[in-house]
């Protein structure tokens, strides 16, 4: 064998995965078409940030890549729900869950993407069980009960025990081993970027539900000495693209107003960037040789910092099963076992996210204020409360 495991793709999950099973002793060749925007002011950075929870934190703790990035996140100490939809962009209803309720930590920490790569792309270069090769892609899977054969870009051919595709929404090794799946779309785009505030975050998440779908705000570390936080801001598609074309005094403004001004005026940080919305599920998680992960098995709106977190519980489950019986890598009883136990809880929160998300677009008055009414529900029945936390960590 070339390799006991190629990864497809070297995003965040793809760059995460090839620590992990290396640190297991595993030797891994990770591969990615393009190669990583590691700067925020170069073109094609990736300006979302992700919200690591606390599971996801003893996964990077135990790939060996936290103490990297433990010097750059922000702690979200608090999530905050805010209900806007009443006639004008103003709080009806307030609602901070806390994560002290059910635990000592933070709910997560957040990091830019762009920064994450970079770390990231650092600590594998010193890691001597894998090889890293940016501009290089998948072009071909050729399997059999023994192994699997992948093509890449260049030319050349490697021999592997397991591919684990982490090659996103349109994964090219998916679709080479016939896997198909389920896509729902919602007419949204989600612009992304970062904003400077008067007034602090106090590590507080708000997410502010109106009409369209939830304006977002999260922490990150003060930027020239003010206040900063990233957003995701989701709209009905024509709608985002007009915000997208605004210039920087009219797209302060609105952003501003549809922040019902909780943090004070908004101030633009970044440039802006412009996502399509779908939740999508592939059919199986698995072929032979073969295991999904991440956005190549599932793809969620940005809500409830669910997106990565699900990505990481994947590899949490697949690395178990791998050192639980490293002979077997790759083999149809350690992926059979794989789908087994993560595809309940993929298409429970596919589910369930698609459901808030589009409880978070209606716009008729009477369902505005039923949402309204539901939110100030829930969080007054404390027990609820604490195991819709717990659920959102990952637990259950």
């Amino acid at each position: 064998m070339d390799h006991d495991i190629v990864i497809s793709g070297g995003g965040i999950a793809g760059l995460t995965a090839a620590a992990a099973f290396a640190h297991a002793g595993f030797d891994v060749l990770c591969v990615d078409p393009a190669p990583p925007v590691t700067d925020a002011k170069t073109e094609g950075a990736d300006l979302r940030t992700t919200a690591f929870l606390q599971p996801a934190r003893m996964f990077l703790r135990e790939a060996g890549l936290w103490p990297g990035l433990a010097p750059f996140a922000t702690p979200l100490e608090v999530m905050r729900i805010v209900d806007a939809g009443g006639e004008t962009p103003e709080p009806r209803v307030i609602k901070d869950f806390e994560s002290q309720d059910i635990s000592d930590e933070p709910f997560g920490w957040n990091l830019p993407n762009w920064l994450l790569r970079r770390e990231m792309v650092t600590d594998l270069q010193k890691l001597e069980r894998v090889t890293f090769r940016p501009g290089t892609a998948t072009t071909s899977l050729f399997t059999r009960e023994g192994e699997a054969r992948v093509g890449l870009s260049d030319g050349t051919r490697v021999r592997c025990r397991l591919v684990i595709a982490a090659d996103g929404r349109n994964s090219p090794m998916r679709q080479a081993a016939g896997i198909g799946v389920k896509t729902t779309r919602f007419g949204q785009k989600a612009l992304a970027f970062a904003v400077t505030h008067p007034i602090p975050h106090g590590n507080v998440s708000t997410e502010i539900h109106r009409t369209g779908g939830p304006f977002t705000l999260v922490p990150l570390p003060d930027r020239d000495g003010r206040p900063c936080s990233a957003i995701v801001w989701m709209e009905e598609g024509p709608k985002a693209e007009r915000l997208f074309a605004l210039d920087d005094t009219r797209f302060e403004a609105e952003m501003s107003e549809r922040s019902c001004h909780l943090l004070g005026p908004l101030t633009l940080a970044s440039r802006r960037t412009l996502w399509p919305i779908i939740a999508q599920e592939a059919e199986r998680l698995s072929g032979q040789r073969l295991a999904l992960v991440a956005e190549a098995a599932h793809v969620v709106p940005p809500i409830g910092a669910q997106g990565l977190n699900m990505s990481l519980r994947d590899m949490t489950v697949l690395l178990e099963l791998a050192n639980a019986a490293p002979e077997r890598l790759g083999d149809a009883a350690m992926l059979d076992a794989f789908e087994r136990r993560r595809m309940p809880d993929i298409r429970a929160r596919v589910a369930g996210i698609t459901l808030l998300n589009k409880t978070s677009m209606i716009s008729a008055p009477a369902l505005r204020d039923a949402r309204a009414k539901a939110l100030d529900a829930l969080y007054t029945l404390k027990p609820v409360r604490k195991t819709l936390m717990q659920l959102g960590l990952g637990a259950g």
